[in-house]
């Protein structure tokens, strides 16, 4: 069985945390990431001037931030599939940045 692979080819800040992004396929997708910018790699987003940093790596055709943050294409290709799962990590990852740590 195949799977398609996506690339991301362009994308548009549409607002704050939002992307409009483009795939290679013609899909453009509009993603709101305010619900999953949450833990230790994608919290420092909600610094809107680190979340405006965005880019495209050439190598792996996705959205990459300067901290090294990224989504797989495939992911963002199929968002509404996916976001309520996103979402549910992005709370797990809050409870886990306020457990206390073990030493």
């Amino acid at each position: 069985m195949t799977h398609p692979v996506h690339r991301v080819t362009g994308f548009k800040i549409a607002g704050p945390y939002r992307l409009e992004i483009a795939f290679s396929d013609g899909l453009v997708r509009a993603i709101d990431f305010r619900p999953v910018l949450e833990g230790e790699l994608y919290g420092a987003l909600r610094d809107l001037n680190r979340f405006n940093a965005v880019s495209i790596d050439a190598d792996v055709h996705t959205v990459v931030w300067p901290n090294g943050a990224d989504f797989d294409p495939a992911t963002l290709h199929d968002w509404p599939d996916h976001e309520e799962q996103m979402v549910a990590l992005a709370r797990r990852w809050v409870t886990a940045d306020r457990s206390p740590h073990e030493c």
